[in-house]
């Protein structure tokens, strides 16, 4: 298949260029560099410096590519920022995601997997979360996504698009010569790991008074891997379906606390915390029921323990400062 693959060169979406390359694929990458670096674009593919808001490079790409599908990745993912500069993200994450479902609907290019967040659910009402809960997100990154949700089911509904919208928890873990490293980093499991290679002093605990077992907030943690095969299984899905859904997490939740134990159970360090007030908009559970797309695509885990998740992580984080 022929992919063009949005935000190529970020975490995520360098992951996915890399699977799809070594399957055999024809991938394109697109990317403003905006938080990442040229560095980290795949060898083998092709690459295309731009903006998801500039429609005419987006339109002369599509044109050029004639893809099978698109995959979008590209976005502003930093909820607490979203809670001091919303704008940005209603611009780079709404807006400019309109800009390439217009290019696409304008090139005859039908087939979208888009990268959705479980942010757009806020504060669930009930755990483990089901696609079909409330939508009511708490920060303004959620909201961006879920407006592009509700694009896309209006153009599937009057133009026939087809569209995947998979909604992830929290994202962890490395393949062989590729992990996280963001700039500047914000995830808790690189920052513990940056403190375990003594790259920092401590990690930052924000809030003990969250509504759990310790205090602090539950995160559902999928590893980079199997949310790539998930990609793939959604966009082969759309030969059939035209419209799709799904959380993609493990279906279990760890505390921060748990996390930390986790590092250093893995690395043998010691990790240092520092304990600071909540951050606006953070929900205080977030665990995924993925039981629809295992039932529908036959999508399984193959990182179902924390600690597997961590040290693949913690290997690639030690080769990154070597």
């Amino acid at each position: 298949m022929k992919i063009l693959i949005t935000g190529g060169a970020g975490y995520i979406g360098g992951t996915v260029s890399r699977i799809l390359r070594d399957s055999g694929n024809d991938v394109t990458v697109y990317d403003n560099f905006c938080h990442s670096q040229r560095s980290a674009v795949a060898e083998g593919v092709r690459l295309i410096e731009g903006d998801v808001a500039d429609r005419e490079l987006l339109e002369t790409t599509l044109r050029e590519g004639q893809f099978d599908g698109v995959m979008h990745f590209a976005a502003l993912i930093e909820a607490g920022e979203s809670m001091k500069r919303p704008e940005l993200y209603f611009r780079a994450n709404t807006a400019a995601t309109l800009t390439l479902l217009e290019a696409m609907q304008a090139t005859g290019h039908q087939r979208l997997v888009f990268s959705s967040t479980a942010a757009c659910y806020g504060e669930p009402e009930s755990s483990p979360i089901r696609e079909d809960a409330r939508l009511l997100p708490t920060n303004p990154y959620g909201e961006s996504k879920l407006l592009v949700e509700q694009m896309l089911k209006w153009m599937n509904e009057i133009h026939g698009f087809r569209y995947a919208s998979l909604r992830y928890f929290n994202v962890a873990g490395a393949i062989e010569d590729y992990g996280e490293a963001h700039e500047p980093e914000s995830h808790l499991i690189p920052l513990i790991l940056d403190v375990a290679l003594g790259k920092r002093k401590n990690i930052k605990i924000f809030g003990r008074d969250y509504p759990t077992a310790d205090g602090t907030c539950i995160r559902d943690y999928i590893h980079v891997r199997d949310l790539a095969n998930a990609h793939l299984l959604a966009l082969k899905s759309l030969e059939e379906k035209s419209r799709v859904v799904y959380n993609i997490g493990n279906g279990q939740g760890f505390s921060v606390l748990q996390v930390i134990d986790s590092v250093r159970r893995v690395t043998g360090r010691t990790i240092a915390v520092e304990e600071c007030p909540r951050r606006d908009g953070d929900p205080a559970v977030l665990v995924a029921s993925s039981e629809k797309i295992k039932q529908e695509l036959g999508w399984v885990p193959q990182f179902g323990e924390l600690d597997d998740i961590i040290s693949s992580a913690w290997e690639w984080h030690q080769k990154r400062y070597a």
